[in-house]
């Protein structure tokens, strides 16, 4: 069992120290005990696998924050706690704002988009599409299959013929690398 600590907090190491190879036996590791804890938590699929991903994310971001005296998969589940909690507040509030009011019910009754919306909507995706091929074919690759074509994780993975936790970790870096395009871009 100390083996497995010490081993464990070697990779974390050199995760702090930028390693991909580090973040990737991370996310390998700990995948199955953030994704069972979510999936407990909001009995959906979908959900559970994006709450994973944005854990992931934030914890990869933040590993320099980790403190060694802790456990990291109870820093990784607290997170993954922090980020479903974030994501039920938002989704009441967006309820309630859904219903306040006569505003609300003129806005269902005249919810077809207009000329101008859909202009802007294609001029929008185009730009995104410009975005995206500024990435790397491979990036390309999955973020067409997960956002365009609505593939599961799975059918990415059988798609690629790469493991499905590749996928995830190829998806999370894209997606990554994509806000960085269009940050540089604003």
């Amino acid at each position: 069992m100390d083996r497995i600590k010490n081993i464990i907090h070697e990779t974390i190491a050199k995760a702090k120290g930028g390693s991909q190879i580090a973040f990737s036996n991370l996310l390998d590791t700990f995948w199955n005990d953030v994704y069972g804890f979510q999936l407990k938590r909001t009995e959906n699929e979908n959900d559970a696998e994006d709450i994973t991903i944005q854990t992931f994310s934030k914890a990869f971001d933040k590993i320099n924050t980790y403190n060694e005296d802790y456990e990291f998969k109870t820093w990784l589940l607290t997170i993954s706690k922090n980020i479903h909690i974030d994501l039920v507040r938002k989704r009441k509030r967006t309820v309630l704002d859904s219903w306040g009011g006569n505003e609300a019910v003129k806005k269902v009754l005249d919810d077809a988009p207009t000329a101008e919306d859909r202009l802007i909507t294609e001029q929008n995706l185009a730009t995104l599409l410009q975005h995206i091929k500024k990435l790397k074919p491979h990036y390309q690759q999955v973020i067409n299959l997960r956002y365009f074509h609505e593939l599961s994780y799975a059918a990415i993975a059988t798609e690629l013929d790469e493991p499905i936790n590749n996928v995830k970790v190829k998806l999370l870096r894209a997606k990554k690398l994509l806000a960085e395009v269009i940050k540089k871009k604003n």
